[in-house]
């Protein structure tokens, strides 16, 4: 997502500074920028003291895991990036006297008791459960974004990002759609887990980047949530994924995962009244563009991940 972000920055003539750690990310989603001057990469962790020289408008902190995959292989990353890493780059704004947008999520929310999920709903999460990393680091971030509205009257921004798709996704991401397209692309077997009939509600990225923009350059300091209100199981999912690639796999159920969310959908009716924003990409659109994608960047056709979770 924090590529197709800085794409869009640069396209409308903004200078962007990344910094990223690469733990979880893919510095070739960025090789096509080297030597654009009004792009500069750092590589350092979130989570220590961030100095940058010059005037800066905006702070936007993407930074954290976000695959229960990575979240379980760096739990106290996760945790750091949250808190630690939000601290410093709330400091950074303050310091330049910068907004600041932070990128949420709808793991706040834990498995809803509430559906879909409005802003106003105050989640139901288990705070010791393997997803807890992930979960409790965001809610304890935006606690830290709105400690500092009010105590600095810093101008700020909080996204809750719901789930989200396309291009640039690394093939042992974990999460479903490039878990399935890697293993319809090999014709293996595509797993699901549970029964599928847990639902997901996916957003395209071009869709999402647009959102947090029109956000950013809002006067709206709640939380906003952004995604796809359009629900699909994620068994139709993996058909819809099988039918795309004239793969020929099957589906193979496995356990469902602990704390897995059973239903996930967001309500955007801020997002559709506050920022005029809703998403257009169709499902099968952007899975299909998602899919000529990986078909171009894994020729060789990928291994799958060894743990999927949806």
């Amino acid at each position: 997502m924090g590529s197709h972000l800085i794409d869009r920055l640069l396209a409308r003539g903004d200078e962007v500074i990344c910094i990223d750690n690469f733990v979880t990310g893919r510095s070739e989603n960025l090789a096509h920028l080297d030597g654009d001057v009004r792009f500069t990469r750092i590589e350092q962790d979130v989570t220590a003291p961030l100095g940058i020289d010059g005037g800066i408008d905006a702070v936007l902190h993407l930074a954290s895991p976000a695959s229960p995959v990575d979240y379980a292989a760096h739990p106290i990353a996760t945790l750091e990036a949250g808190t630690v890493g939000t601290h410093q780059a709330l400091r950074l704004a303050l310091e330049k006297g910068a907004r600041f947008l932070m990128a949420s999520t709808s793991e706040v929310y834990g498995d809803p008791l509430e559906h879909p999920q409005r802003e106003a709903y105050w989640g139901h999460v288990n705070p010791v459960g393997p997803r807890s990393v992930y979960d409790e680091a965001k809610r304890a971030a935006e606690a830290y974004v709105m400690a500092y509205h009010r105590t600095y009257q810093l101008d700020t921004r909080i996204a809750r990002i719901f789930n989200t798709y396309g291009p640039r996704m690394r093939r042992d991401d974990g999460r479903a759609v490039p878990q399935f397209v890697t293993q319809a692309l090999n014709n293996e077997s595509v797993t699901v887990y549970g029964d599928g009939s847990q639902t997901r509600s996916l957003c395209y990225v071009d869709d999402l980047v647009s959102g947090l923009l029109l956000l950013l350059e809002s006067d709206h300091v709640m939380p906003v949530n952004l995604g796809n209100p359009n629900e699909i199981t994620i068994h139709r999912l993996a058909e819809r994924v099988i039918t795309l690639c004239g793969s020929s796999s099957g589906i193979e159920l496995r356990d469902l995962p602990e704390d897995d969310p059973r239903r996930r959908c967001p309500d955007i009716s801020t997002a559709r009244s506050v920022l005029g924003w809703t998403p257009s990409m169709t499902l099968d659109e952007g899975l299909s563009r998602t899919i000529e994608w990986w078909r171009r960047e894994w020729a060789d056709v990928a291994e799958p991940a060894a743990s999927v979770i949806s």
